[in-house]
């Protein structure tokens, strides 16, 4: 059994920061690729940024200059270090990892933190 559970969203003026974290525990073997996704009222979900296990990334042109994606390996933890934020990064955001369990090699979807950005 493996949950992920995101927090640290919340509500912010245009132009604060917010950091995002995912955890990921039960019975995990090995943590392959994560990743963080976000969804706008209206909107497809899409992807922001991803990581993998030897820590390259990959983050959209979008927000590449103000967001930053970085893992814990040891803590099977992720990270979103939001700068910067505009009221267009209002979302829903949801942290997706493959982990390698007891169970085989899955995708694990957070339920997700919404970020509020005000004008």
């Amino acid at each position: 059994q493996v949950q992920l559970v995101e927090w640290g969203g919340g509500l912010v003026q245009a132009g604060g920061p917010l950091r995002l974290t995912c955890a990921a525990a039960g019975s995990i073997l090995d943590i392959e690729t994560m990743a963080w996704y976000r969804q706008a009222p209206g909107k497809q979900r899409e992807l922001v940024a991803g990581i993998s296990k030897d820590g390259s990334t990959d983050v959209a042109d979008s927000v590449q200059d103000r967001l930053t994606i970085s893992r814990d390996n040891a803590k099977n933890a992720m990270y979103l270090q939001m700068n910067s934020l505009k009221p267009e990064d209002t979302a829903v955001y949801y942290c997706n990892v493959r982990i390698n369990s007891d169970d085989g090699i899955d995708d694990y979807w957070g339920k997700g933190t919404l970020v509020t950005v005000s004008s």
